[in-house]
């Protein structure tokens, strides 16, 4: 949004308004998350719930603190960081290819698109046996899980983003003589700038979701791989822990995106 120098006195008190609601909402949510977490402990410390299954809030930080000391902490973390991200930017970069190419020709899009839907419907965790048989049992088999779960979405949100474009506008690029890749450089791509942002959102949450699945299926290291160890062992604590570190790495990456989006919308002048 652009700043102006001089704002009405009733502009002055909305913002500040804006700020003070913006404030209580950021408070509330910060003490909804420390009442939460403080019941949980409370609960664990006088035995009014089973710590063996619900674990607790020192009990997860303990196994945090142990996981660091032994040195596995930031190796775990880091198979699982990048498989995520090698995953989220293989798909991306597949995915809006695909989309350009979609766009590019009408005729392959109506040939594809119901084997788009049929991909885009089928659970990508059936085809887990057949990626590891292709592939092999280790990181490469999770990354391509990871994107076969993250590019279906990308593509047909992209594909959607091209197609929305206000089709005026390309009318009056080719009576200018524009031809078909101009009008995609000059005006599909700009225009989409968006809701590609918001394809990064999504694709986010689905990048995590598919790395863990691919961890599930097949791994000997990452986050994935402690959750479903302790769960095999029944170290309630530890699956609490890697989720607890799942949660907020795709929170990072989320507000990542997040901050792209805000510098995106500040280029555009919004």
């Amino acid at each position: 949004m652009k700043q102006h120098p001089n704002y009405s006195h009733e502009h002055k008190r909305f913002l500040a308004r804006h700020k003070r609601k913006s404030a209580l909402i950021l408070c509330s949510q910060l003490g909804l998350l420390v009442f939460i977490l403080a019941l949980w402990e409370l609960l664990a410390h006088f035995n009014l719930i089973n710590t063996l299954i619900m674990s607790s809030p020192s009990r997860i930080l303990a196994t945090i603190g142990s996981l660091y000391s032994s040195g596995e902490l930031f190796y775990h973390i880091g198979i699982t960081l990048y498989e995520t991200l090698l995953g989220f930017a293989i798909s991306i970069v597949l995915g809006g290819l695909i989309a350009i190419i979609l766009w590019w020709s009408d005729t392959l899009r109506k040939i594809l698109d119901p084997y788009i839907v049929v991909l885009n419907s089928l659970p990508k965790i059936a085809l887990g046996p057949v990626v590891i048989i292709w592939f092999g049992a280790g990181m490469q088999s999770i990354v391509v899980i990871c994107v076969l779960i993250t590019i279906i979405i990308a593509v047909i949100s992209m594909l959607n983003a091209f197609r929305e474009v206000d089709k005026d506008k390309i009318l009056l690029m080719r009576s200018m003589g524009a031809n078909k890749f101009q009008i995609l450089t000059k005006l599909i791509l700009p225009a989409s700038l968006p809701q590609f942002v918001s394809v990064l959102k999504i694709s986010v949450g689905m990048s995590w979701v598919g790395s863990i699945m691919g961890e599930y299926l097949v791994s000997s290291a990452g986050l994935g791989y402690l959750i479903v160890y302790g769960s095999q062992v029944f170290r309630l604590d530890l699956v609490m822990a890697s989720t607890l570190i799942l949660c907020i790495l795709a929170c990072i990456m989320y507000l990542a995106v997040a901050l792209l989006e805000k510098f995106v919308n500040k280029k555009r002048g919004l």
